[in-house]
Protein backbone atom coordinates (compact mmCIF):
# COMPACT_ATOMS: atom_id res chain seq x y z
CA UNK A 1 0.00 0.00 0.00
CA UNK A 2 2.98 2.41 0.88
CA UNK A 3 4.53 1.55 -2.43
CA UNK A 4 1.26 1.87 -4.85
CA UNK A 5 -0.11 4.87 -3.07
CA UNK A 6 3.19 7.07 -4.40
CA UNK A 7 4.14 4.66 -7.22
CA UNK A 8 1.77 6.20 -10.38
CA UNK A 9 2.42 10.14 -9.75
CA UNK A 10 6.39 8.87 -9.11
CA UNK A 11 6.21 7.05 -12.61
CA UNK A 12 4.25 9.59 -13.99
CA UNK A 13 6.79 12.64 -13.20
CA UNK A 14 9.72 10.65 -14.71
CA UNK A 15 8.11 10.44 -18.10
CA UNK A 16 7.43 13.59 -18.35
CA UNK A 17 10.57 15.03 -16.91
CA UNK A 18 12.05 12.46 -19.57
CA UNK A 19 9.96 13.93 -22.46
CA UNK A 20 11.11 17.28 -21.60
CA UNK A 21 14.77 16.15 -21.25
CA UNK A 22 14.60 14.82 -25.01
CA UNK A 23 12.54 17.82 -26.28
CA UNK A 24 15.78 19.92 -24.81
CA UNK A 25 18.28 17.99 -26.18
CA UNK A 26 16.42 17.88 -29.20
CA UNK A 27 16.05 21.94 -29.55
CA UNK A 28 19.71 22.70 -28.64
CA UNK A 29 21.06 20.42 -30.87
CA UNK A 30 18.69 21.28 -34.09
CA UNK A 31 19.24 24.98 -33.50
CA UNK A 32 22.82 24.64 -32.41
CA UNK A 33 24.01 27.40 -35.46
CA UNK A 34 21.09 29.62 -34.44
CA UNK A 35 22.06 29.37 -31.16
CA UNK A 36 25.76 30.27 -32.03
CA UNK A 37 24.80 32.86 -34.81
CA UNK A 38 22.92 35.09 -31.58
CA UNK A 39 24.77 33.78 -29.10
CA UNK A 40 22.30 31.88 -26.78
CA UNK A 41 24.84 29.08 -25.96
CA UNK A 42 24.93 29.90 -22.31
CA UNK A 43 21.02 29.60 -22.31
CA UNK A 44 20.54 27.26 -23.92
CA UNK A 45 23.02 24.65 -21.34
CA UNK A 46 21.14 25.85 -18.71
CA UNK A 47 17.91 25.03 -20.43
CA UNK A 48 19.47 21.71 -21.33
CA UNK A 49 21.00 21.12 -17.47
CA UNK A 50 17.52 22.29 -15.93
CA UNK A 51 15.39 19.66 -17.71
CA UNK A 52 18.70 16.88 -17.26
CA UNK A 53 18.24 17.52 -13.56
CA UNK A 54 14.25 17.54 -13.40
CA UNK A 55 14.79 14.04 -15.26
CA UNK A 56 17.49 12.94 -12.32
CA UNK A 57 15.84 13.69 -9.76
CA UNK A 58 13.14 12.45 -10.88
CA UNK A 59 14.70 8.78 -11.59
CA UNK A 60 16.14 8.78 -8.38
CA UNK A 61 12.40 9.64 -6.79
CA UNK A 62 11.25 6.32 -8.83
CA UNK A 63 14.75 4.33 -7.54
CA UNK A 64 14.17 4.85 -3.99
CA UNK A 65 10.35 3.92 -4.14
CA UNK A 66 11.65 0.43 -5.94
CA UNK A 67 14.82 0.30 -3.51
CA UNK A 68 12.42 0.03 -0.29
CA UNK A 69 10.00 -2.23 -2.43
CA UNK A 70 12.41 -5.00 -3.26
CA UNK A 71 14.13 -4.61 0.04
CA UNK A 72 10.86 -4.96 2.00
CA UNK A 73 9.91 -7.81 -0.67
CA UNK A 74 13.13 -9.57 0.14
CA UNK A 75 13.46 -9.24 3.43
CA UNK A 76 9.99 -10.52 4.48
CA UNK A 77 10.63 -13.77 1.75
CA UNK A 78 13.07 -14.78 5.13
CA UNK A 79 10.02 -14.69 7.50
CA UNK A 80 8.01 -17.52 6.98
CA UNK A 81 11.30 -19.93 6.68
CA UNK A 82 12.91 -18.45 9.22
CA UNK A 83 9.22 -19.43 10.99
CA UNK A 84 9.00 -22.69 10.22
CA UNK A 85 13.12 -23.66 11.34
CA UNK A 86 12.62 -21.84 14.52
CA UNK A 87 8.90 -23.91 15.18
CA UNK A 88 10.30 -27.00 13.91
CA UNK A 89 13.71 -27.19 15.66
CA UNK A 90 11.16 -26.24 18.94
CA UNK A 91 8.81 -29.27 17.41
CA UNK A 92 11.93 -31.60 16.71
CA UNK A 93 13.46 -31.27 20.11
CA UNK A 94 10.64 -31.96 22.10
CA UNK A 95 9.72 -35.17 19.81
CA UNK A 96 7.13 -34.04 18.31
CA UNK A 97 7.93 -34.51 14.59
CA UNK A 98 11.23 -35.34 12.32
CA UNK A 99 13.87 -33.25 10.81
CA UNK A 100 12.89 -34.78 7.47
CA UNK A 101 9.51 -32.96 8.28
CA UNK A 102 10.99 -29.49 9.28
CA UNK A 103 13.29 -29.70 5.97
CA UNK A 104 10.41 -30.55 3.41
CA UNK A 105 8.21 -27.52 5.57
CA UNK A 106 11.53 -24.94 5.08
CA UNK A 107 11.34 -26.10 1.64
CA UNK A 108 8.10 -25.81 0.74
CA UNK A 109 7.69 -22.48 2.54
CA UNK A 110 9.71 -21.14 -0.61
CA UNK A 111 7.95 -22.65 -2.59
CA UNK A 112 5.30 -21.12 -2.04
CA UNK A 113 7.32 -17.84 -1.75
CA UNK A 114 7.97 -18.07 -5.24
CA UNK A 115 4.79 -17.22 -7.36
CA UNK A 116 3.76 -14.89 -5.02
CA UNK A 117 7.25 -13.22 -5.54
CA UNK A 118 6.57 -13.15 -9.48
CA UNK A 119 3.36 -11.58 -9.14
CA UNK A 120 4.35 -8.66 -6.78
CA UNK A 121 7.49 -8.02 -9.10
CA UNK A 122 4.61 -7.61 -12.23
CA UNK A 123 3.20 -5.29 -9.91
CA UNK A 124 5.99 -3.23 -10.26
CA UNK A 125 6.15 -3.45 -13.99
CA UNK A 126 2.24 -2.86 -14.57
CA UNK A 127 2.96 0.37 -12.65
CA UNK A 128 5.92 1.36 -15.28
CA UNK A 129 3.82 0.31 -17.98
CA UNK A 130 0.30 2.17 -16.52
CA UNK A 131 2.41 5.65 -16.67
CA UNK A 132 3.58 5.00 -20.37
CA UNK A 133 0.06 4.18 -21.31
CA UNK A 134 -1.06 7.40 -19.54
CA UNK A 135 1.34 9.25 -21.33
CA UNK A 136 0.08 7.79 -24.80
CA UNK A 137 -3.31 8.14 -23.83
CA UNK A 138 -3.18 11.96 -23.18
CA UNK A 139 -1.50 12.39 -26.26
CA UNK A 140 -4.85 10.25 -27.85
CA UNK A 141 -7.27 12.48 -25.76
CA UNK A 142 -5.63 15.65 -27.05
CA UNK A 143 -5.45 14.91 -30.50
CA UNK A 144 -9.11 13.86 -30.77
CA UNK A 145 -10.55 16.69 -28.58
CA UNK A 146 -13.20 18.32 -30.46
CA UNK A 147 -15.68 21.38 -29.85
CA UNK A 148 -19.45 20.63 -28.88
CA UNK A 149 -22.46 20.71 -31.05
CA UNK A 150 -22.79 19.70 -34.99
CA UNK A 151 -21.06 21.80 -37.54
CA UNK A 152 -22.34 22.42 -40.56
CA UNK A 153 -21.41 20.72 -43.98
CA UNK A 154 -18.59 22.93 -46.06
CA UNK A 155 -20.51 24.20 -49.69
CA UNK A 156 -17.03 24.55 -51.78
CA UNK A 157 -13.62 24.85 -51.12
CA UNK A 158 -13.88 28.96 -50.35
CA UNK A 159 -11.59 29.62 -47.51
CA UNK A 160 -12.69 33.13 -45.02
CA UNK A 161 -10.98 34.65 -42.24
CA UNK A 162 -12.99 37.24 -40.20
CA UNK A 163 -11.32 39.45 -37.85
CA UNK A 164 -8.97 36.79 -36.68
CA UNK A 165 -6.73 37.07 -33.93
CA UNK A 166 -4.62 34.39 -32.18
CA UNK A 167 -1.96 34.07 -29.52
CA UNK A 168 0.27 31.11 -28.02
CA UNK A 169 0.34 30.49 -24.57
CA UNK A 170 3.90 31.79 -24.18
CA UNK A 171 3.10 35.36 -25.19
CA UNK A 172 0.39 38.32 -26.94
CA UNK A 173 -1.12 38.11 -30.06
CA UNK A 174 0.72 36.66 -33.31
CA UNK A 175 -2.23 37.73 -35.81
CA UNK A 176 -3.74 41.10 -35.06
CA UNK A 177 -7.52 40.47 -36.85
CA UNK A 178 -6.68 39.28 -40.42
CA UNK A 179 -9.75 39.26 -42.69
CA UNK A 180 -8.98 37.66 -45.81
CA UNK A 181 -11.19 35.77 -48.68
CA UNK A 182 -9.78 32.64 -50.67
CA UNK A 183 -12.23 32.40 -53.19
CA UNK A 184 -12.73 27.83 -54.29
CA UNK A 185 -9.97 27.40 -56.94
CA UNK A 186 -7.86 30.24 -56.51
CA UNK A 187 -4.17 29.61 -55.70
CA UNK A 188 -2.80 32.22 -52.79
CA UNK A 189 0.91 32.93 -52.05
CA UNK A 190 1.72 34.03 -48.14
CA UNK A 191 4.60 35.72 -48.29
CA UNK A 192 6.64 37.81 -45.65
CA UNK A 193 9.22 38.10 -43.52
CA UNK A 194 10.33 35.06 -41.02
CA UNK A 195 8.11 35.56 -37.74
CA UNK A 196 5.30 37.46 -39.14
CA UNK A 197 2.51 34.93 -38.63
CA UNK A 198 2.45 32.79 -42.18
CA UNK A 199 2.87 29.20 -40.60
CA UNK A 200 0.25 30.38 -37.72
CA UNK A 201 -2.11 31.33 -40.12
CA UNK A 202 -1.62 28.13 -42.14
CA UNK A 203 -2.10 26.32 -38.43
CA UNK A 204 -5.70 28.09 -38.55
CA UNK A 205 -6.90 27.57 -41.95
CA UNK A 206 -6.00 23.40 -41.36
CA UNK A 207 -8.22 23.98 -37.75
CA UNK A 208 -5.14 22.67 -35.73
CA UNK A 209 -5.11 25.60 -33.39
CA UNK A 210 -8.18 27.44 -33.09
CA UNK A 211 -8.12 31.89 -33.20
CA UNK A 212 -8.92 33.56 -30.03
CA UNK A 213 -11.09 35.42 -31.71
CA UNK A 214 -13.05 35.75 -35.11
CA UNK A 215 -13.84 32.67 -37.08
CA UNK A 216 -12.26 30.50 -40.39
CA UNK A 217 -14.49 29.40 -42.08
CA UNK A 218 -14.56 26.77 -45.51
CA UNK A 219 -17.27 26.54 -47.43
CA UNK A 220 -19.25 28.78 -45.21
CA UNK A 221 -18.66 26.49 -42.18
CA UNK A 222 -16.50 27.15 -39.28
CA UNK A 223 -13.68 24.68 -39.38
CA UNK A 224 -12.37 24.94 -35.79
CA UNK A 225 -16.14 23.20 -35.00
CA UNK A 226 -15.53 21.00 -37.49
CA UNK A 227 -15.02 16.73 -36.37
CA UNK A 228 -11.59 15.94 -37.09
CA UNK A 229 -11.68 13.31 -39.14
CA UNK A 230 -14.54 15.80 -42.02
CA UNK A 231 -11.56 18.37 -41.36
CA UNK A 232 -9.32 15.95 -42.19
CA UNK A 233 -11.22 15.36 -45.73
CA UNK A 234 -11.68 18.81 -46.64
CA UNK A 235 -8.06 20.40 -45.74
CA UNK A 236 -4.95 19.07 -46.09
CA UNK A 237 -2.00 21.06 -44.52
CA UNK A 238 1.67 19.77 -45.56
CA UNK A 239 4.97 21.48 -44.21
CA UNK A 240 8.59 20.77 -44.39
CA UNK A 241 8.85 18.55 -41.70
CA UNK A 242 7.45 14.61 -42.70
CA UNK A 243 7.52 11.33 -41.06
CA UNK A 244 8.26 8.24 -43.10
CA UNK A 245 6.53 5.03 -40.90
CA UNK A 246 8.33 1.21 -40.58
CA UNK A 247 6.25 0.10 -43.38
CA UNK A 248 6.22 -1.02 -47.06
CA UNK A 249 6.28 2.07 -49.24
CA UNK A 250 2.57 0.82 -50.32
CA UNK A 251 1.55 1.15 -46.74
CA UNK A 252 2.80 4.37 -46.37
CA UNK A 253 1.10 6.04 -49.44
CA UNK A 254 -1.96 4.18 -48.42
CA UNK A 255 -2.47 6.20 -45.30
CA UNK A 256 -4.12 8.92 -47.71
CA UNK A 257 -6.52 6.41 -49.21
CA UNK A 258 -6.52 2.95 -48.30
CA UNK A 259 -8.34 1.67 -51.29
CA UNK A 260 -5.88 3.09 -53.88
CA UNK A 261 -5.00 0.74 -56.38
CA UNK A 262 -1.23 0.36 -57.63
CA UNK A 263 -1.65 2.88 -60.50
CA UNK A 264 -3.40 5.57 -58.24
CA UNK A 265 0.12 4.72 -56.38
CA UNK A 266 2.31 5.44 -59.23
CA UNK A 267 0.82 7.98 -60.64
CA UNK A 268 0.91 10.08 -57.49
CA UNK A 269 4.61 9.40 -57.21
CA UNK A 270 5.03 10.33 -60.88
CA UNK A 271 3.17 13.30 -59.95
CA UNK A 272 6.03 14.62 -57.92
CA UNK A 273 8.90 13.42 -59.28
CA UNK A 274 9.58 10.06 -57.27
CA UNK A 275 10.61 8.62 -60.30
CA UNK A 276 13.50 6.65 -57.57
CA UNK A 277 10.58 5.17 -55.94
CA UNK A 278 8.69 4.04 -59.05
CA UNK A 279 12.58 2.30 -59.42
CA UNK A 280 13.15 0.39 -56.27
CA UNK A 281 13.89 -3.26 -56.90
CA UNK A 282 9.98 -4.52 -54.88
CA UNK A 283 8.38 -1.60 -56.08
CA UNK A 284 5.96 -0.80 -53.60
CA UNK A 285 6.50 -3.18 -51.48
CA UNK A 286 9.92 -2.21 -50.50
CA UNK A 287 10.50 -1.39 -46.53
CA UNK A 288 11.00 1.89 -45.58
CA UNK A 289 12.09 3.27 -42.16
CA UNK A 290 13.14 1.81 -39.40
CA UNK A 291 16.47 -0.01 -39.82
CA UNK A 292 15.13 -0.75 -43.54
CA UNK A 293 15.67 1.91 -46.72
CA UNK A 294 16.62 5.26 -44.83
CA UNK A 295 14.83 8.40 -47.04
CA UNK A 296 16.80 11.48 -47.03
CA UNK A 297 14.50 14.45 -45.69
CA UNK A 298 13.83 15.54 -50.20
CA UNK A 299 12.60 11.56 -50.74
CA UNK A 300 10.73 11.94 -47.21
CA UNK A 301 8.75 15.41 -48.56
CA UNK A 302 8.07 13.63 -52.33
CA UNK A 303 6.29 10.90 -50.30
CA UNK A 304 4.05 13.49 -48.37
CA UNK A 305 3.33 15.60 -51.47
CA UNK A 306 2.15 12.16 -53.11
CA UNK A 307 -0.11 11.42 -50.02
CA UNK A 308 -1.86 15.24 -50.89
CA UNK A 309 -2.73 13.49 -54.51
CA UNK A 310 -4.33 10.83 -53.19
CA UNK A 311 -6.04 12.48 -50.44
CA UNK A 312 -7.60 14.61 -52.93
CA UNK A 313 -8.66 17.43 -50.29
CA UNK A 314 -10.77 20.61 -51.34
CA UNK A 315 -8.28 22.76 -50.02
CA UNK A 316 -4.41 22.53 -50.02
CA UNK A 317 -1.96 24.17 -47.67
CA UNK A 318 2.06 24.12 -48.91
CA UNK A 319 4.33 25.51 -46.02
CA UNK A 320 7.38 25.19 -47.24
CA UNK A 321 6.37 21.79 -48.62
CA UNK A 322 9.33 21.99 -51.04
CA UNK A 323 11.98 23.16 -48.87
CA UNK A 324 13.75 20.08 -48.45
CA UNK A 325 14.17 19.83 -52.25
CA UNK A 326 16.92 21.17 -54.37
CA UNK A 327 15.89 24.63 -55.81
CA UNK A 328 15.73 23.05 -59.38
CA UNK A 329 13.76 19.91 -58.23
CA UNK A 330 11.48 22.22 -56.13
CA UNK A 331 10.55 24.46 -59.07
CA UNK A 332 9.35 20.94 -61.45
CA UNK A 333 7.44 19.15 -57.98
CA UNK A 334 5.71 22.80 -57.77
CA UNK A 335 4.99 22.84 -61.52
CA UNK A 336 3.93 19.11 -61.43
CA UNK A 337 1.58 20.04 -58.22
CA UNK A 338 0.24 23.07 -60.20
CA UNK A 339 -1.48 20.86 -62.70
CA UNK A 340 -2.26 18.11 -60.33
CA UNK A 341 -4.20 20.01 -58.02
CA UNK A 342 -6.02 22.28 -60.64
CA UNK A 343 -9.26 23.64 -59.42
CA UNK A 344 -8.84 23.06 -55.80
CA UNK A 345 -8.30 25.90 -53.75
CA UNK A 346 -4.19 26.01 -53.00
CA UNK A 347 -2.73 28.29 -49.83
CA UNK A 348 1.31 28.60 -50.39
CA UNK A 349 3.40 29.65 -48.05
CA UNK A 350 5.91 30.99 -50.28
CA UNK A 351 9.52 31.62 -49.47
CA UNK A 352 10.89 31.32 -52.76
CA UNK A 353 9.19 34.29 -55.08
CA UNK A 354 8.56 32.38 -57.90
CA UNK A 355 6.42 30.68 -56.52
CA UNK A 356 4.47 33.66 -55.52
CA UNK A 357 4.76 34.88 -58.95
CA UNK A 358 2.57 31.97 -60.11
CA UNK A 359 -0.10 32.65 -57.77
CA UNK A 360 -3.29 34.09 -58.38
CA UNK A 361 -2.79 36.61 -55.65
CA UNK A 362 -0.32 37.29 -52.91
CA UNK A 363 -1.12 37.91 -49.89
CA UNK A 364 2.12 39.91 -47.78
CA UNK A 365 1.69 39.03 -44.06
CA UNK A 366 4.23 41.36 -41.39
CA UNK A 367 3.68 41.36 -38.01
CA UNK A 368 0.44 39.35 -37.91
CA UNK A 369 -1.36 41.55 -40.47
CA UNK A 370 -1.97 41.02 -44.25
CA UNK A 371 -0.09 44.40 -45.21
CA UNK A 372 -0.86 43.70 -49.39
CA UNK A 373 -2.93 41.75 -51.14
CA UNK A 374 -3.44 41.54 -55.14
CA UNK A 375 -1.82 39.96 -58.01
CA UNK A 376 1.81 39.61 -58.89
CA UNK A 377 1.84 43.18 -61.00
CA UNK A 378 -0.68 44.78 -58.99
CA UNK A 379 1.84 44.74 -56.08
CA UNK A 380 4.52 45.58 -57.87
CA UNK A 381 2.83 48.37 -59.46
CA UNK A 382 1.97 49.43 -56.06
CA UNK A 383 6.11 49.43 -54.99
CA UNK A 384 5.42 48.39 -51.50
CA UNK A 385 7.14 45.45 -49.03
CA UNK A 386 6.55 42.87 -51.72
CA UNK A 387 8.19 45.27 -54.51
CA UNK A 388 11.06 45.34 -52.09
CA UNK A 389 11.38 41.78 -51.36
CA UNK A 390 10.97 41.30 -55.08
CA UNK A 391 13.74 43.98 -56.83
CA UNK A 392 15.96 42.46 -53.67
CA UNK A 393 15.47 39.36 -55.02
CA UNK A 394 17.21 40.29 -58.34
CA UNK A 395 15.39 38.13 -60.95
CA UNK A 396 14.42 34.69 -61.20
CA UNK A 397 15.94 31.69 -62.41
CA UNK A 398 18.60 31.38 -64.91
CA UNK A 399 17.69 28.33 -66.93
CA UNK A 400 21.32 28.90 -68.92
CA UNK A 401 23.50 29.11 -66.07
CA UNK A 402 21.55 26.97 -63.32
CA UNK A 403 21.23 29.65 -61.35
CA UNK A 404 18.46 30.51 -58.87
CA UNK A 405 18.36 33.33 -56.43
CA UNK A 406 16.10 32.30 -53.23
CA UNK A 407 15.05 34.77 -50.43
CA UNK A 408 15.94 32.65 -47.21
CA UNK A 409 13.87 35.44 -44.94
CA UNK A 410 13.42 39.21 -45.52
CA UNK A 411 16.98 40.12 -46.40
CA UNK A 412 19.04 37.49 -46.57
CA UNK A 413 19.13 35.32 -49.77
CA UNK A 414 21.01 32.53 -51.29
CA UNK A 415 22.69 31.73 -54.65
CA UNK A 416 22.69 28.23 -55.55
CA UNK A 417 23.66 26.42 -58.95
Amino acid sequence: RWYLKRARDGYLTERRAESGMGDALAATADGARTAELHGLEPRRRRATDGAVSRHWKATRYTLYLRSMYFLTLESSYVLPTAGVLVLGAAMYFGDAITIGAVSSCAVLSRQAIAPLNNLLMMVERVQRGFASLARVEGVGQGLGDESPGAAAEPLGGDVALRDVRFAYPSGGDVLHGVSLAVPAGERLAVVGPSGAGKSTLARLIAGIDPPRAGTVELGGADIAAMPLDRRRGHVTLVTQEHHVFTATLRENLALAKPGATDAELESALAAVGAHWALALPEGLETPLGGTADALDAASAQQIALARIILADPEVVILDEATAMLDPRAARDTERALAAVLDGRTVIGIAHRLHTAHDADRIAVVDDGRVTELGSHDELLARDGTYARLWKGWNGTADSDRGLIVCPMSEGYFTVVK
